[in-house]
């Protein structure tokens, strides 16, 4: 498991970005929009995603090739195993805590989407909440997708998770473009959508700014687990700085895409585009509802956000599983089958307490990524240093650029992770 290696250059861009592309993307960007000034947001988050997200990707990337390992061996060997080791640990079992509740939300989501196709949208809002409020049936659609995960990361990297990836990825774009014209079809979408995207100075505030900020670096799923696990796994060869601004573009891509289809949807319905998470299971499905052909176009919208979520899963279970695997004496199968089994206990309290998924997410969630993130460039630029930091990034010797990217690296873009950190908990 430790020797494998993405087959190609497409099939490691295709990975990653599913790695990315996730519920941060296709539902929680569109309305983070909404809520946080417009095109003035999206302004701010694309600066944020060139400057520091991009550079954060280059630092977990070369991390993971370096050390061809997950977190526990590259913290270990960055920063020695009184520290490293315990910290890879803490950090990964974090996000392996975390993903329990993602499950869980991409259950729901399953849940909706197998509703809508068969009954639609214009059955009642009590009919569909039973069925979600039903714990023991949202927990078994749970324990399934985690059944597909770890059967995926069991078939390995290349006849697993790569297929898997090249399959949906493709797909995802596609039927986004699709979903795209149909929503810019309806009566006065584009007016409502050039609006929504005109240029207001005004909303350049710092609270605008700062929340920029925090999606910019969450959507890329930065955090020093599974990008640095999925880093071990690129050719020696292979263009770090090439794969991190593909993964970027990729990336925001989705992130635009999601939103040029819900923005639009949502104002022609006269809709309000700053009612945040419930835009998912509340707002959109009313939308759907009246809309021409909204059976089929929200059916489909569901199925393509069940499927970039299920990715962003994977890519947990096969750091969790790889880290078992490379740490301890278990094999490869007990490794998964232990995974399975904690995973599955995990999910419990988030199936029949709902209510706690906002505290576990505010302790597990986001703020872990860029505790991990900022501990990643760490690791690289001062643990390793910045012979092997440079020469993993850019593959040449150095020159001026390069030692200001060095120390860009090394200096800013952990400042800003922490002040991003900070922000969330303050």
């Amino acid at each position: 498991m430790n020797k494998s290696i993405f087959s190609s250059k497409t099939a490691s861009i295709l990975t990653i970005i599913g790695v990315a592309v996730g519920l941060g993307n296709v539902w929680r960007f569109p309305y983070m929009m909404g809520q946080y000034g417009g095109s003035a947001f999206l302004f701010i988050y694309l600066i944020f995603i060139f400057l520091f997200g991009i550079p954060a990707l280059t630092g977990e990337f070369a991390l993971g090739r370096y050390t061809r390992s997950g977190p526990v061996g590259a913290f270990t060997m960055a920063f020695g195993s009184f520290f490293g080791k315990p910290f890879a640990w803490f950090i990964a079992t974090t996000i392996f805590i975390a993903n329990s509740y993602y499950l869980l939300i991409i259950a729901n989501i399953t849940y909706l989407t197998y509703h809508s196709g068969f009954y639609g949208f214009e059955t009642s809002i009590k009919e569909v909440n039973s069925g979600l409020n039903d714990h023991i049936l949202q927990y078994l659609i749970a324990v399934s997708l985690l059944v597909a995960c770890l059967f995926i990361v069991y078939k390995g990297l290349r006849k697993g998770i790569e297929k898997v990836s090249k399959a949906i990825v493709p797909f995802f774009g596609l039927a986004m473009i699709y979903l795209i014209f149909h929503s810019l079809s309806l009566p006065g979408a584009k007016q409502h959508l050039l609006e929504f995207l005109k240029p207001d100075i005004a909303a350049l505030t710092p609270r605008n700014i700062f929340a920029a900020m925090g999606q910019a670096i969450f959507t890329l799923s930065l955090g020093g687990t599974f990008l640095i696990t999925y880093g071990s796994y690129i050719k020696e060869k292979a263009s770090l700085t090439t794969l991190a601004i593909s993964t970027g573009i990729g990336d925001t891509a989705a992130a635009l895409l999601a939103a040029l289809f819900i923005v639009p949807t949502i104002l022609v319905y006269q809709l309000d585009m700053q009612e945040g998470h419930t835009l998912l299971f509340s707002t959109l499905p009313h939308v759907f509802a009246q809309m021409p052909g909204g059976r089929m176009v929200g059916t489909l919208f569901l199925l393509v956000l069940v499927l970039v979520a299920f990715l962003s899963s994977l890519a947990v279970l096969q750091l969790y599983t790889r880290t078992l695997f490379d740490n301890t004496r278990l094999s490869f199968k007990q490794s998964l089958l232990l995974v399975g089994i904690a995973e599955a206990i995990l999910i419990i309290p988030s199936a029949f307490k709902p209510s706690i998924i906002g505290t576990l997410d505010l302790i597990f969630g986001s703020g872990m990524q860029m505790l991990g993130s900022c501990a990643a460039m760490l690791a690289l630029c001062w643990g390793l240093g910045k012979g092997i930091a440079i020469t993993q990034i850019f593959q040449t010797k150095q020159n001026r650029f390069q030692l200001l990217y060095f120390y860009w690296l090394k200096w800013v873009v952990p400042t800003v992770l922490i002040v991003t950190l900070l922000l969330i908990y303050l």
